[in-house]
């Protein structure tokens, strides 16, 4: 029997687009808000990666020595702005008491369990749905210039495979050059995730958009949610730029601005925006067949069937989102160091986002312990595109009163 009732997605990136696809199936009438455009956000700029072996956190060991090593380097990728934001200090503060052993096992158990669902449900979505976005299951390359950096990840990998059954294939630099002829000859090798996967994001968003269109979905562009009307500790309608919204319950999946919310959700929310960049451009004459990270420089390459992306950084600066050409240029003289493609001078797209980082790395999935009707899908980190279909399958159960597929518990608003 389907389900009955009005459901209203505030945020209209992957993440509340799967929201509205699990919600759709089960019945519910779908309304999904968002204050610019749909995918306009990290859903449309990021690399592209469907990828299960990412399940470590950032707060591992040794990720603090690493992370001030990298920013008295000039032009590292890693950047604080300085000041007095006392959310900002204490979001590290609480990063770095997380970055011991015990701590990154334990968000590694809630983060890979997404991961391997999400890719198992992509597959089943894009068969069914004939979502059209270059998808490829082609792998991932972590790919090192240096010799110790390149054996030190081996006790990585082993963590991956005896815990998570994520095994990495090690290449030595002759096996590398064989099978990506497009690197240079200085690297010293590289680890082989065989079953991560990429796509073009907005490409599958704007073709996932069109699918819930057809089925009835509601989208509403350029409305920001500027309140939200309590009945007791029930959300009957909000009120949005320009019109009221009268839904039976509400999903916010406003990504990196959702601490903005606090207020409206009387919940601390701590997530902070991390500013990345990419740049767009059509592939090169010598393109790499497969996408690959440069883990010791902090740059992805995502190669797809008319272009090539490079993306990087985090900027904890706030909501800024002016473009720093000389982070742009970094992307680029990083990428010719590994790579011997010829880059042109101007690109198909220069862009930055803020990816919305929980200090666990672990997203927020549940309901909002102040409303019965307001539901939270939102810090999903750098890894939004790769866990949307858990998160909005989850979502979807939750709202229906199903047990979720996976446990709720990890992902718990009030677990802060």
């Amino acid at each position: 029997m389907k389900a009955t009732g009005h459901v209203a997605i505030v945020g209209g990136g992957v993440v509340g687009i799967a929201c509205a696809h699990y919600l759709n199936v089960r019945g519910y009438r779908v309304t999904v808000v968002d204050k610019n455009r749909v995918g306009g956000g990290c859903s449309h700029g990021n690399c592209g990666y469907i990828s299960p072996s990412h399940a470590l956190p950032l707060a591992e060991p040794g990720a603090l020595l690493k992370t001030f090593k990298a920013m008295l380097k000039p032009n590292a990728p890693l950047r604080i702005r300085p000041g007095l934001n006392t959310q900002r200090w204490k979001w590290l503060l609480d990063f770095a008491r997380r970055c011991n052993q015990t701590n990154c096992i334990e968000s590694a158990q809630a983060i890979h369990p997404l991961l391997t669902s999400a890719m198992q449900l992509y597959h089943e979505l894009i068969d069914k749905h004939q979502l059209k976005c270059e998808w490829t299951q082609q792998g991932l390359l972590f790919v090192y210039q240096d010799r110790d950096a390149w054996d030190a990840y081996t006790s990585t990998d082993e963590l991956l495979r005896r815990d998570f059954q994520e095994p990495a294939r090690k290449m030595s630099a002759k096996e590398l050059l064989e099978f990506e002829p497009a690197l240079r000859d200085n690297v010293a090798g590289a680890w082989y995730f065989e079953r991560d996967a990429h796509l073009r994001p907005d490409r599958l968003v704007a073709s996932w958009r069109d699918s819930l269109r057809e089925r009835g979905v509601e989208f509403l562009e350029q409305q920001t949610l500027t309140a939200m009307h309590d009945s007791g500790g029930w959300v009957d309608h909000v009120s949005l730029s320009t019109q009221q919204l009268a839904a039976d319950h509400f999903v916010i999946a406003t990504g990196a601005w959702t601490p903005q919310l606090e207020k409206m959700l009387r919940l601390a929310i701590p997530i902070q925006p991390g500013k990345g960049y990419s740049i767009t451009m059509p592939r090169p004459e010598v393109c790499p067949n497969t996408p690959m990270i440069f883990p010791q420089h902090k740059v992805a390459v995502t190669p797809w069937q008319s272009e090539l992306r490079l993306g990087s950084m985090m900027e904890f600066i706030g909501y800024d989102s002016t473009i720093n050409p000389k982070r742009v240029a970094l992307l680029t003289s990083v990428a010719k160091q590994y790579l011997k493609s010829d880059f042109p001078a101007e690109f198909s797209e220069t862009w930055c986002g803020w990816r919305p980082m929980t200090y666990d790395s672990t997203p927020i999935i549940d309901r909002c312990p102040s409303f019965s009707n307001v539901y939270l899908a939102a810090g999903h980190n750098m890894l939004g595109l790769s866990m949307a279909p858990a998160t909005g399958r989850m979502i979807g159960e939750m709202i229906a009163g199903e047990p979720t597929h996976l446990p709720a518990a990890p992902y718990a608003a009030n677990r802060f």
